[in-house]
């Protein structure tokens, strides 16, 4: 299933306390449980302006519903097409 890496301009992001963090993934949460099982929500980064979220879904339309239905922006929603890491660099034989 294709991964998809959103860039979503959150101004003071980085100043966000626990408890709004903790209330934006609840309403993800719940926004993903009605959108059914097709669509999942890996992990995000938070930045100073920005949240960059990592999601396995069928296509970017889906991706970009999610964000319409909880009232999220998705400023920039990229397909990822490979990913890389320190192990990439061993020689496999």
């Amino acid at each position: 299933m294709p991964k998809y890496l959103i860039e979503r301009e959150i101004p003071g992001a980085g100043k966000l306390t626990a408890e709004q963090l903790q209330g934006i993934s609840q309403t993800s949460c719940g926004v993903l449980r009605d959108m059914g099982p097709s669509i999942n929500w890996v992990h995000s980064y938070v930045t100073d302006d920005k949240i960059y979220c990592l999601y396995i879904a069928p296509n970017e339309e889906m991706v970009r519903e999610h964000a319409k239905r909880g009232g999220f922006p998705a400023n920039k929603v990229s397909l990822v097409r490979e990913t890389i890491d320190p192990t990439t660099s061993e020689l496999t034989t």
